[in-house]
């Protein structure tokens, strides 16, 4: 064994294996940008139309893992775990590098491989619906105003 292999083993032995990506595990909670399905922040765990999109993301991914935030509120956590066991999947509570501030994600549905979805972000993938004539009635009001 060469010298820098050797410290490199002694380095390995003492604090553990160097982590790939440390940041991006950091932020997804222990796994890989390109194995998530699904992001949750805190804020979006509690909106109740996030939710459903999470069980319908839930329903096309049984074979997927959901990661909870240890750090958020218990009740939240609590309601949540009830939601994945009715659907029988798996989950696991992370407590390192999390923490419980409103933007910080409070849930990843992830899988054990890349699975490349290009939108993870609940609320990007699922946007929310406005209707056509909620969108053009102002112009209509102002134009009235304007030329009557």
């Amino acid at each position: 064994m060469a010298q820098d292999d050797l410290q490199k083993h002694l380095d390995n032995a003492m604090y553990g294996t160097p982590l790939l990506k440390p940041e991006e595990q950091r932020k997804y909670m222990g796994t890989f940008r390109e194995r998530c399905y699904l992001t949750m922040t805190i804020t979006q765990m509690k909106n109740t139309e996030d939710k459903r999109n999470f069980l319908n993301e839930l329903t096309k991914h049984p074979d997927a893992t959901v990661l909870l935030n240890g750090a958020m509120a218990i009740d939240l956590q609590s309601s949540y775990i009830k939601l994945i066991n009715e659907q029988k999947v798996k989950f696991t509570v992370v407590n390192d590098f999390v923490e419980n501030t409103p933007d910080a994600l409070g849930l990843v549905l992830t899988a054990k491989e890349a699975v490349n979805e290009e939108m993870i972000d609940v609320e990007l993938k699922y946007p929310k619906q406005t209707s056509v004539n909620q969108t053009e009635q102002p112009k209509r009001k102002f134009w009235h105003r304007l030329f009557h």
